[in-house]
C-alpha cells in the first residue's frame, strides 16, 4: 500500500471519528445516575407522646366540703398516702349513732338468752301448777256434784278454770320456745343485731371515703381541687400517673403498617431537647385501625436508662428502622417508570449512547431509593425523570446518586419525607 493510500485512509478515519463525535455531541443531555453499591436504610418517622402504662383519675364518692389537699402537681406519692380530706363531723356522728344501735341490739339479744329464758321457764312452771290445781278442783267439783252437794253451775266454773289454765300453759310454753336459740324472738333479735352491725360498717365506710389516698405509688399530674370546695361524686379531683415503665404512644398511618414489626429499634428525639437522642423499641401494635384518622396506635418501650427529662404527654419524634442493607445495588426512585408490581419495575438504561428499557427486580425500597436484585450491574447509567424515547441517542449527565441515610431530624433523606405523611 502506497504512502498516498495510507494518508487517504487516515484522513477518512479522522473524518469518521469527527462525525461520530459531532453526532455524540448533538445527542440531547438527560439527567442520569450511576448504579453503585451503597448502604440502604428504610425508616418511618412519626410523632409520639410520653405516657405511663396506667393513668387514673381520683375522685370522691361522697358529696362534701374539702378540708385539706395534701399534694401539689408534680409530687411523687406513695401507696396509701393521704391526698385529700373531706369534712367528716356528720359522718363521725352517724358512725357513733350506728354503734349505739348495735350495742342496743346486742343487749336485747343477750337479755333474751339469759333473763328472758329464765322468766319464760318460770312462767311455764307457774302455768303448769295452775293447770294442775284447776284440774284437781274440777275433779272434786265433779264428785260433789255427783253426790248432790254442789250445783251444775259450780261444775261449769271449774271447767272454765281448767280451760283458762290450759291456755296460760300454752302461752307460757310458746314464749319459752320463742326464747330458745332457734326461736322467733331470738331470730328477730339476731336479725336486728346483724342490721345494726351492717349500719356500723356502712357508716365506717362512708367515714373512710372522706379520706382520699393514693391507690399506688404515683405522680400527681393534675390537681383540680382546693380546700373549701364542694365536691360531688363523678368529678375528678386529682389525676395520677401510676409508677411503672414509661411508654411512648404514637399514631402511624395505616399505609405503612406492613413495614412495622414488634421488636424493631427506634431513635427518639424530644422536641424540647433536640440534641439528646435516645433509643426505644416497638413494643406493641394496636389490633384495630382508627377509622377517623386512618392510623394505628403504636407503643414503644424505652431502653434503659430512661432520660430524666421526659414528662407526661411530652411530644417526641420517633424514627423506626424498618429495613437495612449494609451494601446494596441502589437505584433512585426517580429512575423507575411505569407501574411497579410483584417487586418489579422498569428503568431506562443508557447503552451505547442510546436509551434502552430494561425490566428489573426490586428488593428493599424507600421513598427515594430502591435495592436492585436483578437486571442492573454496578456502573451502568439509568435516566431520571423526563428523557428521550427508547432507541434515541442520549448523553447522560450526572443528576443524582444513591441516597445516603441522614441523621434524624436533619434534612431530607431515606424515610425523612414520610414525616409529612404521619400524624401524631
Amino acid at each position: 500500500m502506497s504512502r498516498r493510500t495510507i494518508a487517504v485512509l487516515a484522513a477518512l478515519a479522522l473524518v469518521l471519528a469527527a462525525g461520530v463525535a459531532w453526532l455524540t455531541l448533538r445527542a440531547p443531555r438527560a439527567a442520569a445516575a450511576a448504579v453503585q453499591p451503597a448502604p440502604l436504610v428504610r425508616t418511618l418517622i412519626f410523632s409520639a407522646r410520653v405516657a405511663t402504662s396506667s393513668r387514673v383519675e381520683l375522685g370522691s364518692t361522697l358529696t362534701g366540703r374539702v378540708l385539706t389537699v395534701a399534694v401539689d402537681e408534680g409530687a411523687q406519692v406513695r401507696q396509701g398516702e393521704v391526698l385529700v380530706r373531706l369534712e367528716s363531723d356528720e359522718l363521725r356522728a352517724a358512725l357513733e349513732q350506728a354503734r349505739a344501735s348495735e350495742r342496743q341490739a346486742a343487749a336485747r339479744l343477750a337479755g333474751l338468752r339469759s333473763s328472758g329464758r329464765s322468766a319464760a321457764q318460770a312462767s311455764v312452771a307457774q302455768a303448769d301448777s295452775v293447770l294442775l290445781a284447776a284440774q284437781a278442783e274440777l275433779q272434786r267439783t265433779q264428785d260433789l256434784v255427783a253426790r248432790g252437794f254442789l250445783s251444775e253451775a259450780r261444775l261449769d266454773e271449774a271447767r272454765r278454770a281448767v280451760a283458762v289454765a290450759q291456755a296460760q300453759q300454752a302461752g307460757a310454753r310458746a314464749q319459752r320456745a320463742a326464747n330458745e336459740e332457734q326461736g322467733t324472738d331470738v331470730a328477730q333479735a339476731q336479725a336486728q343485731l346483724a342490721l345494726a352491725r351492717a349500719a356500723v360498717v356502712a357508716a365506717q365506710a362512708r367515714l373512710e371515703q372522706a379520706v382520699l389516698s393514693a391507690p399506688a405509688d404515683a405522680r400527681v399530674l393534675l390537681r383540680a381541687v382546693e380546700p373549701g370546695q364542694i365536691v360531688q361524686p363523678g368529678r375528678a379531683l386529682l389525676t395520677l400517673a401510676l409508677s411503672g415503665p414509661v411508654q411512648l404512644v404514637g399514631q402511624l398511618d395505616e399505609r405503612y403498617l406492613e413495614q412495622l414489626q414488634i421488636g424493631q429499634s427506634a431513635g427518639v428525639v424530644a422536641d424540647a431537647f433536640p440534641g439528646r437522642r435516645f433509643e426505644a423499641r416497638v413494643q406493641s401494635i394496636a389490633p384495630v385501625i382508627d377509622a377517623q384518622r386512618g392510623a394505628v396506635e403504636v407503643k414503644l418501650a424505652l431502653a434503659p436508662p430512661v432520660p430524666s427529662f421526659l414528662r407526661e404527654d411530652m411530644t417526641l419524634s420517633v424514627e423506626v428502622e424498618t429495613g437495612r442493607r449494609e451494601r446494596a445495588l441502589v437505584v433512585p426512585m426517580d429512575a423507575l417508570v411505569g407501574d411497579r408490581g410483584d417487586g418489579q419495575a422498569t428503568v431506562r438504561v443508557v447503552r451505547d449512547g442510546r436509551v434502552e428499557l430494561r425490566r428489573i427486580r426490586l428488593g428493599l425500597t424507600t421513598l427515594e431509593a430502591a435495592e436492585v436484585l436483578e437486571g442492573l450491574a454496578a456502573g451502568e447509567w439509568v435516566l431520571l425523570g423526563a428523557a428521550p424515547a427508547t432507541g434515541e441517542r442520549v448523553r447522560p449527565e450526572l443528576g443524582a446518586a444513591a441516597v445516603q441515610r441522614p441523621a434524624m431530624g436533619k434534612g431530607e433523606g431515606v424515610g425523612s419525607a414520610m414525616t409529612n405523611a404521619m400524624g401524631r
